[in-house]
């Protein structure tokens, strides 16, 4: 099939990668009321700005992105001592889902010219795309210094916490960042799903929204809004919302399934409610005795 010169999709609710997210998320939270329902459509940003392209990395297309590829990996290849190259291809095989090959990339960086924060920060980014969390954090923590801190840095180590689930610690991060750059979007974005991901739905909404405004406002913050938004059952505005990037078809997609996934949890919690017959007890208890396979 033949690509198209748009933005890469930021359609999340409906793919397999973020239907897994959701019902891990959902599966922890209650389902009613405000504030208890976190959970992301376009994930946190690593704050990365790691190629001086005209074009926004948020939109570029997959072809776009493919001739980064080409381009910077013809130039790495005769030169794996240029720090640039290693990073911008590095950066355009992350935005093709090349995450381990990108993370190979930074790393002989990291080793061909150790004290350089940029190649550092850049491996520690790639090395949270790639799952290897701990790792991450050590290589962010040497990409800046407590006398020279670096907010997007500061803001990539708080995305990785959020990641293992030190939503606290997290959230100290995004707020040293801030009072180095004051309302920047993609911290707040950072500091919003984090809120969402503590089930602080109300300070995450508030968050976000100011995430949001400003000129050329990217959209997967929008749409991250419209998640918060639509948690806390107020669909029909997350859909209006949602709609300002999306097809309506897609839009209104991607609110009836959030619908389905807090309707599914609910009616799982009402099972889990009920008391269990005697029967049921003497059942479970045989299962339980017979030996596993």
């Amino acid at each position: 099939m033949a690509l198209r010169s748009t933005p890469l999709p930021h359609r999340l609710v409906v793919t397999a990668a973020t239907a897994g997210l959701l019902a891990v998320v959902l599966a922890g939270c209650k389902t009613t009321g405000s504030g208890d329902l976190p959970g992301l459509f376009a994930g946190q940003a690593s704050a990365s700005r790691e190629t001086t392209a005209s074009v926004p990395p948020s939109q570029r297309s997959e072809t776009e992105w493919r001739r980064e590829a080409d381009q910077w990996g013809a130039r790495y290849r005769d030169n794996p001592g240029d720090s640039q190259a290693a990073i911008a291809y590095a950066q355009a095989l992350r935005a093709l889902g090349q995450r381990a090959q990108a993370s190979s990339v930074l790393e002989q960086a990291s080793l061909r010219d150790p004290n350089n924060k940029v190649v550092l920060g850049a491996y520690g980014r790639a090395l949270a795309d790639n799952g290897q969390l701990a790792q991450a954090l050590n290589v962010l923590g040497r990409a800046h210094s407590p006398d020279q801190p670096d907010w997007r840095i500061l803001s990539a180590q708080g995305a990785v916490l959020d990641q293992m689930g030190k939503h606290t610690d997290a959230q100290h991060y995004y707020a040293s960042a801030l009072k180095i750059v004051p309302d920047e979007p993609t911290v707040l974005s950072n500091l919003g799903l984090s809120y969402a991901l503590a089930k602080d739905l109300t300070r995450a909404e508030a968050t976000l929204r100011r995430a949001s405004v400003g000129q050329n406002p990217d959209p997967r913050v929008r749409q991250n809004l419209a998640l918060v938004i639509g948690l806390q059952g107020r669909f029909a505005e997350a859909e209006t919302m949602a709609r300002a990037d999306l097809p309506g078809d897609e839009a209104a997609a991607n609110v009836a399934y959030l619908k389905q996934m807090i309707a599914q949890q609910g009616d799982r919690r009402k099972v889990a409610r009920q008391p269990v017959k005697s029967a049921d007890r003497k059942a479970t208890a045989q299962l339980a005795a017979e030996p596993a396979d």
